[in-house]
């Protein structure tokens, strides 16, 4: 059995997240105990109570998320899971995977989190966007009529998130992504649903962010993984530091090729993925990408 380990990114949070590995583990519990000391309030009780709201404002959703996902490592590793032969995450879910595999440690990790969420708020708020999920199109579809759209309006819209064949996320100017979704309804998308989001994430938008995130990255030690991480960008090992923070630098603004790092993962024979961390959307993205392999959504219980 060859398996991966996956960690998610922002929209599997969830309020009551992490509150039942506290309960059953002390190594889950340390940590949420030190995030909180770090950050300077109280992460874990935003999580585990709430509200919504505020726990779904990206400065805190991003660190809750990457707390959640290494709580439940810590108890997998408690328990006597094997260490997967591969990692990877989703978006946010990277630097989480970062961490798992030693690149990180939790701490610099935490603080990383936290400076990359702030980064894309004030982005955010400097250049306001949107995304959209489009279904049942094809990448070159969507990339010809992102640059359509683009080229009409004079401002971006990009393919941001590859997910799975026949499912793909578009982010940029508010206007711009209109324009494509009209375009895509247009070619025969058998959905097109504007996302609850006013961060264009992993779209040209994000450049005011990524110099002062590189910035952060530079001052952040970063070592060799223990195993390989497979990067959204490339879609193949980031076995160096170098790579890594190559990888961190470009992803702000590039789009998540989800779809190539799983058939990348399936091609290396991996045959069991394993969501570790809040909710089972990557274990959805991987069963529309291969219904054969095995997944499994760690459990506390």
């Amino acid at each position: 059995m060859s398996t991966a380990f996956l960690f998610p990114g922002q929209g599997s949070q969830k309020v009551g997240m992490g509150a039942d590995l506290v309960e059953k583990s002390d190594a889950a519990r340390a940590l949420f105990e030190q995030a909180d000391a770090q950050l300077g309030y109280s992460l874990s009780n935003l999580c585990f109570n709430g509200p919504e709201d505020e726990l779904t404002d990206t400065v805190n959703q991003q660190p809750a998320l990457f707390v959640t996902s290494l709580a439940a490592l810590a108890v997998m590793r408690e328990q006597g899971w094997d260490e997967p032969a591969f990692v990877a995450g989703h978006s946010l879910g990277e630097l989480s995977a970062l961490a798992a595999a030693g690149s990180l440690t939790f701490e610099e990790g935490l603080s990383l989190v936290r400076k990359r969420g702030e980064l894309m708020k004030e982005a955010g708020i400097k250049s306001p966007g949107a995304m959209a999920a489009l279904l049942a199109l094809d990448i070159p579809t969507v990339s010809d009529l992102c640059q359509k759209a683009s080229d009409e309006v004079g401002k971006p819209v990009q393919l941001a998130n590859d997910n799975c064949p026949g499912q793909v996320v578009i982010s940029g100017d508010e206007e711009a992504l209109e324009r494509a979704m009209t375009l895509a309804q247009e070619a025969g998308a058998r959905k097109v649903v504007k996302l609850a989001i006013t961060i264009a994430a992993h779209s040209a938008l994000m450049g005011s962010a990524s110099d002062e995130f590189a910035t952060a990255v530079s001052n952040t030690n970063i070592v060799a993984p223990t195993v390989p991480i497979i990067g959204n960008v490339t879609a193949q090992p980031l076995t160096t530091p170098e790579e890594i923070r190559a990888e961190l630098n470009a992803q702000l603004t590039s789009s998540v090729q989800w779809t190539n790092t799983i058939k990348y993962l399936l091609e290396q024979g991996v045959d069991t993925f394993v969501e570790v961390g809040s909710g089972e959307v990557l274990l959805g993205l991987v069963k529309r990408i291969n219904r054969q392999v095995k997944r499994i959504k760690f459990n506390v219980e």
